[in-house]
């Protein structure tokens, strides 16, 4: 969760992570952490039954699970959230490919055990790139 408060902290408006990995990997504690880095004050959890989440920070955070979308042609207006004055985080993201900006941060968790996960990231926006070396990603 720190290395994912870290992140928040650099990110800008405009920004969009996707967050891959199983069922428990720990990709809505890593929104989590982000949100403690954007100032987020309300308690974050997965908008699984809500698609979207909404939170306001230093600058808004908009939280997608798209795992409900996997059989869906529904745009929930993806683009207003990619191009919108906030940083937008899926989980899911296969699910809404199509939708997906190219200028984004692609990160993938992997469960090690109960105190540990393996974060890779990959990304071709370089103002990302900078940011993931930064903190070692």
């Amino acid at each position: 969760m720190e290395l994912a408060r870290k992140l928040g902290e650099r990110l800008q408006a405009g920004d969009v992570l996707t967050l891959e990995g199983d069922l428990g990997a720990g990709k809505t504690t890593f929104t989590k952490g982000l949100g403690q880095g954007l100032g987020v004050k309300r308690t974050i959890n997965s908008p699984t039954f809500t698609i979207v989440k909404e939170y306001e920070g230093r600058i808004p955070l908009y939280h997608i699970d798209a795992y409900r979308l996997e059989d869906s042609e529904e745009d929930i207006g993806f683009e207003e959230y990619f191009q919108g004055d906030g940083v937008t985080v899926v989980e899911w993201a296969q699910f809404i490919q199509e939708y997906l900006p190219e200028r984004r941060l692609d990160l993938t968790i992997t469960y090690l055990d109960e105190s540990g996960r393996f974060i890779e990231g990959k990304t071709e926006d370089p103002n990302l790139e900078k940011i993931c070396e930064e903190l070692f990603l």
